[in-house]
């Protein structure tokens, strides 16, 4: 956790500023076998990407590259730019949502590009709505129409290097704390509708607290808020029975009064729906995070 917040800093006016040129993300579809030739589909459970993988089947550049996947973050490991990092969500449903917005400092100072690649999620990331594992199980990164995008071998050791911080050299374990954020989200309540991508695109404003809170979901799967003095950014996706998973960025700590913790409501939601116009969010127990208004 330190590590992640001594590189925020490198990137909180950047991810503010990145560009919104990139592609939609369709409602996910249903995870389904991947191939015949990989075997029977084995039972879903999100803790088991954790772990350090090669990716290899990935037609864009990103061959190659080491996925670490740990508690919570995301490691890119060995491109061109070096090492960038940032968040990962999954859930019991296979649903998948990766989001990158850190670099170590040697990636982006004289590198062409790497700036911005350090704010950016490479395009083939972002074309991952889902995961399934292979009969050996392996786990398979799938786009919104359940076909692969790349497959993970297990067992990647990265390279020692001088700008690459010590705790990416081991492998990540599977923590209690890990199994119960990754644990099956309840239901939605039987008196809400699942809501879906094109219903939550849009701005939405918290019911009470500052007047200038909001979030803006995007169709190209990005977010865009304040708790009213402080912006707040991240990735969302969303799928069947109301599934909602949302990544946040760094953000800066300006106080101000009746401030809503709009990105706390969404990092901490895993489902949502809509009760008439009105925006529900719930958490892993079922527990209400915030209600939210469409703003016209």
């Amino acid at each position: 956790m330190v590590r992640r917040e001594s590189l925020a800093t490198l990137v909180v006016m950047g991810v503010l500023l990145a560009g919104c040129n990139r592609q939609s993300h369709p409602e996910p579809a249903n995870p389904r076998p991947i191939s015949e030739t990989t075997g029977p589909m084995v039972p879903l459970a999100p803790e088991s990407l954790i772990g350090s993988w090669t990716v290899v089947d990935v037609a864009e550049p990103g061959a190659g590259t080491i996925l670490r996947l740990a508690d919570g973050d995301l490691d890119l490991i060995g491109s061109r730019c070096g090492t960038v990092g940032g968040s990962w969500r999954a859930s019991s449903d296979g649903t998948f949502l990766a989001d990158i917005f850190t670099a170590s400092t040697a990636a982006v100072e004289g590198i062409p590009g790497c700036e911005k690649a350090s704010q950016e999620t490479p395009e083939w990331l972002r074309r991952v709505t889902g995961y399934q594992f292979d009969g050996a199980g392996r786990p398979v990164l799938l786009d919104a129409r359940a076909q692969p995008v790349a497959r993970l071998i297990p067992g990647a050791t990265p390279t020692p290097e001088p700008d690459k911080a010590d705790d990416l050299l081991e492998p990540p374990m599977v923590t209690d704390e890990a199994r119960r954020a990754l644990a099956p989200a309840v239901a939605l309540p039987a008196t809400l509708v699942p809501v879906n991508r094109s219903q939550l695109t849009g701005r939405w404003v918290p019911r009470t607290g500052h007047r200038a809170a909001y979030v803006k979901f995007t169709a190209d799967g990005e977010w865009r808020g304040s708790d009213g003095c402080n912006d707040e950014s991240g990735r969302w996706i969303t799928a069947a029975s109301g599934t909602l998973l949302t990544t946040a960025r760094g953000v800066t700590l300006m106080f101000c009064a009746d401030s809503v913790s709009v990105g706390g409501w969404l990092v901490t939601a895993r489902r949502a729906g809509l009760d008439g116009q009105i925006l529900v969010l719930l958490d892993a127990q079922g527990t209400e995070t915030g209600r939210l208004l469409p703003a016209n």
